[in-house]
């Protein structure tokens, strides 16, 4: 024993290289990692995009909605695309379908 090996350890022969890990065991990581992001991330968002297209299917002349920018008022008329919202009375605007966030319960404009 040297005095030197108190400051720096000794170096040894490396043993046989192990055997190199299968390709199951390799893709095992990067599987696992995609199901955790789908079952987390993906399939959430897929949920609440078909709930949001269902509310949109189902909108109907007269429901009182709330736009994404926060605008409430009552739908006056549906096309194709588009739908056309009285905000006041008299006061008529145009928001495409995909703006409209919420659909509110009957009369909460009238009591707010």
């Amino acid at each position: 024993m040297n005095l030197l090996d108190f400051v720096i350890a000794p170096a040894y022969a490396a043993a046989a290289p192990a055997a190199a890990p299968s390709l199951l065991s390799t893709l095992m990581f990067p599987i696992i990692l995609i199901a955790i992001m789908y079952f987390l991330m993906i399939r959430p968002q897929m949920k609440r995009a078909k709930e949001h297209r269902g509310m949109l299917d189902k909108l109907a002349v007269g429901d009182e909605v709330i736009t994404g920018g926060g605008i409430a008022g009552t739908v006056r008329a549906i096309g194709e695309s588009f739908v056309t919202v009285e905000i006041a009375q008299g006061v008529e605007i145009r928001v495409q379908k995909g703006a409209i966030g919420n659909v509110l319960p009957k009369g909460t404009l009238k009591s707010a």
